[in-house]
């Protein structure tokens, strides 16, 4: 019976109206998505977000690490420094040899600059605690807006 009806559609030329339908249904779903695309394009991407924060606090966590053990390298440096020069008056005092005292003052000098690269190192860290807290705000308040929008 439903064999028959299709049948005589096809003779009346009516086979072809469920398929136009369907492809009008087509370019009119795809008409809206290419209008609606730029609205999702705004969309909050909160996984993205997320991500950054949580890379912004390994950030800060690794340089506040770095910042913790660049200190105890200054400090122990400090201290070498006050041991050579310690040394290097004893030396001085006790009349060792003129080699013995300048390997002793270059000992000296080598800690000095040590030290400063060590406080350079430090301050790069500082600055980067900094930055890397700024763009955790900055990542926190893009949330909360994406959230609120």
């Amino acid at each position: 019976m439903l064999w028959k009806k299709a049948r005589e559609e096809f003779r009346k030329g009516n086979s072809m109206k469920p398929f136009s339908t369907l492809a009008l249904g087509t370019f009119f779903a795809a008409g809206l998505s290419m209008v609606a695309s730029p609205a999702f394009a705004q969309w909050p991407d909160i996984h993205h977000d997320r991500r950054d924060i949580r890379h912004d606090r390994r950030d800060i966590h690794s340089d506040r690490q770095d910042i913790h053990n660049q200190r105890v390298d200054l400090h122990n440096d400090y201290q070498t420094l006050k041991q050579d020069r310690t040394t290097l008056r004893s030396d001085v005092k006790n009349g060792a040899s003129a080699d013995q005292i300048t390997a002793d003052r270059q000992a000296v000098h080598n800690e000095v600059k040590d030290i400063r690269g060590d406080q350079r190192g430090l301050f790069n860290d500082e600055r980067d605690v900094v930055r890397d807290s700024r763009d955790l705000r900055e990542d926190r308040r893009d949330l909360r807006e994406g959230l609120h929008d």
